[in-house]
């Protein structure tokens, strides 16, 4: 079943169970994404692809990848609003992600596009720096695409983060996938920040068991 939306002002024809983010990008209109891969199931966690869906005369923000089309939709990506929501969802996650006072990868790319000052919240509140922003991508494509779950979540809370688990990370030698995923460029500069056990993926790369 085809569906007619609007999104940003242009006529867009969607397939039934098409989520927004997909909608929009078939029609060449880009949505900024941290936690999104179109090989892996919507997850939702940064919400950076946020954007304005009018039904009915209401409007409501919504979390583009997993949001499902409907007919009749309206959906704006771009507003103050918007852009305002990204800006400080940009400025907080810095705050974890920073290296000597910078951000890297897409992290970069969005807090220049939003006009993010990532060194807003550096005063107020005490972060350690990760370079993480527990997207979830290396995780999730490990499990559902290479199949090999040799990466998963560890912690609670603030604790939680990413371990490569020795066991299972033989496969890392041949993979490497995950390495072109992260969206702060984490994983390719420090592909031993999170160990598991004392060991760490470097130790594997390296040969060493």
């Amino acid at each position: 079943m085809t569906m007619l939306l609007q999104i940003d002002g242009k006529d867009v024809k969607a397939s039934e169970g098409m989520t927004v983010l997909e909608a929009a990008r078939e029609a060449g209109i880009e949505i900024p994404t941290l936690c999104h891969h179109d090989k892996l199931k919507p997850y939702g966690a940064c919400r950076i692809c946020s954007v304005e869906v009018e039904r009915k005369g209401k409007t409501r923000i919504v979390a583009s990848c997993g949001f499902p089309v409907e007919d009749g939709m309206v959906v704006r990506t771009r507003s103050p609003r918007l852009d305002r929501i990204r800006k400080v969802i940009l400025e907080l996650v810095a705050l974890t992600t920073m290296v000597e006072g910078e951000v890297a990868g897409e992290m970069k790319k969005a807090a220049k596009e939003y006009g993010a000052d990532i060194h807003r919240f550096e005063s107020r509140f005490r972060a350690k720096p990760t370079r993480c922003i527990l997207c979830g991508q290396c995780v999730r494509y490990c499990a559902e695409v290479v199949g090999q779950h040799a990466i998963g979540f560890m912690g609670r809370g603030i604790e939680r983060r990413p371990v490569f688990f020795p066991e299972k990370a033989r496969a890392c030698l041949t993979c490497q996938a995950c390495f072109n995923l992260c969206p702060t460029g984490k994983i390719p500069s420090e592909t031993d920040f999170v160990v598991f056990d004392g060991f760490s993926v470097d130790d594997y790369l390296a040969g060493n068991p």
